[in-house]
């Protein structure tokens, strides 16, 4: 049984919009994490082998890092990343929430256009993960999805108002 998440969301806006949006750090900034959260991009190289490394922390906790090694780009059709947790210097860390979760996630986002919409749709799935790290994985499905959906929610705003 494999272990993925496969989120799809369509957003009122030409693929090249929606593509910017996930590639440059000026857009990033505005709608990528958790609602609410503290967000600051430290590194954005966006090329297959390039870094993007960041900030984020929630009004009332802990600083987190997270880490994209880009493997795969075509724009203004696929990103291809691996993504981790990570300490300020961009070292692979235990997630903060559960020293189960998987060390390393492989992220697939496709992006395809009908109309002047377009249609993302995220593929996560757990890379090099141990058999307690896919159970977790597993497990957690859910909180991925509520998050992954909570923050293309945040990127339908604005790029509403971007359109404008």
């Amino acid at each position: 049984m494999s272990a993925q998440v496969e989120i799809t969301h369509t957003f009122n806006a030409p693929r090249e919009l929606v593509f910017k949006a996930f590639t440059e750090s000026e857009h990033l900034q505005n709608w990528w994490g958790p609602t609410g959260w503290t967000f600051n991009v430290t590194k954005s190289d966006f090329r297959p082998g390039g870094v993007f490394h960041y900030s984020q922390k929630p009004a009332d906790g802990d600083v987190m890092w997270v880490k994209f090694v880009y493997n795969e780009i075509i724009a203004p059709e696929k990103i291809v990343y691996t993504s981790f947790f990570s300490d300020e210097e961009g070292n692979i860390v235990r997630a903060p929430f559960d020293e189960n979760w998987p060390l390393e996630t492989l992220n697939t986002m496709t992006f395809t256009e009908d109309e002047g919409k377009t249609t993302l749709t995220a593929v996560i799935t757990p890379a090099s993960a141990t058999e307690e790290e896919i159970k977790t994985f597993r497990e957690s499905k859910d909180m991925i999805y509520e998050g992954f959906s909570g923050t293309f929610n945040q990127l339908e705003d604005y790029l509403s108002k971007e359109a404008k």
